[in-house]
């Protein structure tokens, strides 16, 4: 990754980390620079596609656009004689503070010069004693919902309107750290505590002008949204809008690398059967990579990659991945030496237990392949997917680039466990009058969350999400207390959909570590382990509060959680596909507070 306008190597990234974490309009703090990661524009070296025709499509649906591909974010070049390769990053923010303290007015205060980049020479500030002072960024900036950002105007934020061009000062009035002991003040006698500028609904910061500095000069937008502050570092200063497939064997898995080959370089123009026949005659590459294979199935592919055929209406994320997970056989899947997928079941004598009376079917997926493409980015608040696995159409999100026509993805190798749950036994718990009963005080827990965001797009996911969510964060803990992989490494994916329920615990990482094998032998105690989760979730180590906790209450703003806390539900967000929400340990399991909504009794 390189700051303009220098463009010297300064730092590296893992490829999923852009993708999840560090992507265009992320922050990040190189070694000499603080630097704003560029829009897709500035990427140079970008060379690898990944091809997922199942996601390509959804995404182009999303963001209505005739074509998109999808490619791995550019690799570092070992080799220094090769064409440079990188992520351009534009300095940001353009405000510092020296590092040299001085005592400020009053006693015990630690000030530091505030100055600005044009007031640099050679990266220090120069005083009026002629002093060279070394200096750092600020920390704080300005931004708004829709993602602009930008640095604050200090001169204005102090003097409140009033003409003033004298020297700023950041005074640290204590030793927190906490905003109301850091104090903005000027030479002139002016000062501000800068924990005015995050009063709600005061527009103190003023109104956002629309800045987009990761897309670079000349790319501002009309914005009319309120400025509020933001701490570069914080973590709510970037949220990675981010959609994930599961790749499935719906077709041929020899056909799909075989054209992969030579698609980009010679089949992608092509118009009809007729140019792909002269294409096989006429180009050595083409009849060498398609040796074996007729012309009407690879004019098929092709087609598919287009999305010019569809068959039928677009099934949901989730709805195609739960089909081919409860279909699977005991002998289905391919051999385990092939492929990217490989799955059977497990026998049914080999976990049937009196707990495990609501399961249907466990499957071990010894080997899969998940694709994720980065499609934008918000501030200040996540956007998760639907409980379906669809971004959320509602939800404004910050553009990767100026015109859209890549998005940056990885491919994550891993294994897993799937848990199908009777359908009957689901539905006829829903029923209950003390289900009923529970639901009513949790979706008030959401309508009191959602008034606070009203711009919000999310949903109620219904008793059924809940329930199967809570089972899952359970599952986690248990199972990674001896699968051989940290529970921060284990991603879930929960089916609560009309055609069944379910829940796949998985592994991913781009590269063999997420394929040891530990996550399918667990598997195959699958019984034993949810027996384990059952016992740990009946008692928290903070009941009663966690147990009778009321959702809608007025003395804590966890809305979105029932009996569920940091001792017994919540696990790393990286684990969880709705960041910890939804989560009721009543539903599952008899608490102190017996309530009488579990699905697993006593």
């Amino acid at each position: 990754m390189s700051p303009r306008p220098n463009a010297r190597p300064n730092g590296q990234l893992r490829q999923s980390q852009v993708v999840s974490t560090f992507g265009p309009g992320s922050m990040i703090d190189l070694p000499a620079h603080s630097v704003i990661v560029g829009g897709l524009e500035t990427w140079t070296g970008v060379a690898d596609e990944i091809h997922e025709p199942r996601l390509v499509e959804k995404v182009k649906r999303l963001l209505n656009l005739a074509q998109l591909k999808l490619f791995a974010p550019p690799p570092d070049s070992e080799d220094p004689t090769a064409p440079r390769t990188g992520i351009t990053g534009w300095q940001f923010p353009e405000w510092f503070v020296t590092q040299d303290v001085e005592d400020g007015p009053q006693g015990g205060t630690r000030a530091r010069m505030l100055v600005h980049r044009s007031s640099l020479t050679k990266g220090r500030f120069i005083d009026d004693r002629k002093k060279k002072r070394p200096v750092v960024p600020v920390r704080f900036v300005r931004a708004c919902r829709k993602g602009h950002i930008g640095d604050l105007d200090w001169y204005l934020f102090v003097h409140q309107g009033v003409a003033c061009r004298r020297q700023l000062w950041v005074d640290e009035r204590g030793t927190s750290g906490d905003l109301g002991e850091i104090v903005i003040r000027c030479e002139c006698g002016k000062e501000r505590a800068l924990i005015n500028a995050t009063v709600p609904g005061q527009k103190v910061l003023g109104t956002c002008d629309g800045q987009r500095p990761w897309l670079g000069p000349a790319s501002r937008e009309a914005c009319a949204e309120p400025n509020r502050l933001l701490i570069r570092s914080a973590s709510n200063a970037y949220f990675a809008q981010v959609m994930r497939v599961i790749s499935l064997p719906d077709k041929d898995e020899s056909l799909e690398k075989a054209v992969n080959t030579v698609y980009a370089d010679y089949l992608e123009n092509l118009e009809s059967v007729e140019e792909l026949r002269f294409a096989r005659k006429k180009m050595a590459a083409v009849k060498a990579a398609l040796d074996g294979l007729g012309d009407e199935e690879v004019w098929q592919e092709i087609q598919s990659r287009k999305g010019a055929v569809l068959a039928g209406p677009a099934k949901s994320v989730k709805q195609a991945e739960f089909e081919v997970l409860s279909a699977t056989k005991e002998s289905a899947g391919a051999s385990p030496e092939e492929g990217t997928f490989y799955a059977r079941a497990l026998p049914a004598a080999a976990w049937t237990r009196p707990w495990m009376a609501a399961v249907e079917k466990v499957v071990l997926v010894h080997r899969l392949r998940e694709v994720a493409a980065q499609v934008g980015f918000t501030r200040f608040e996540a956007s998760s997917p639907d409980v379906e696995g669809e971004l959320q159409m509602g939800v404004q999100v910050a553009p990767l680039a100026r015109e859209t026509t890549w998005l940056p993805a990885v491919e994550n190798r891993g294994e897993g466990v799937f848990i199908q749950f009777r359908k009957s036994a689901v539905d006829d718990w829903r029923k209950r009058p003390e289900v009923v009963e529970r639901g009513k005080q949790l979706l008030a827990g959401f309508e009191a969350w959602k008034a606070a965001r009203p711009k919000s797009a999310r949903d109620f996911p219904g008793m059924a999400y809940y329930l199967l969510h809570t089972v899952s964060h359970m599952l986690l803990t248990a199972i990674s207390l001896e699968c051989g992989y940290p529970a921060s490494s284990i991603r879930e994916r929960v089916y609560s959909l009309e055609s069944g329920y379910g829940i796949l615990l998985y592994t991913g990482t781009p590269d063999a570590e997420g394929t040891l094998g530990g996550l399918v032998e667990t598997g195959r105690q699958i019984h034993r382990h949810l027996q384990a989760a059952l016992e740990m979730a009946r008692l928290c180590s903070n009941d009663p509060v966690c147990a009778q906790h009321d959702p809608p209450g007025p003395h804590e703003a966890r809305f979105l959680h029932g009996a569920a806390c940091h001792g017994c539900l919540l696990v790393a967000e990286t684990s969880c596909e709705q960041q910890n929400d939804f989560l009721d340990r009543a539903l599952a399991v008899p608490t102190v507070d017996d309530g009488g909504a579990e699905f697993f009794p006593a």
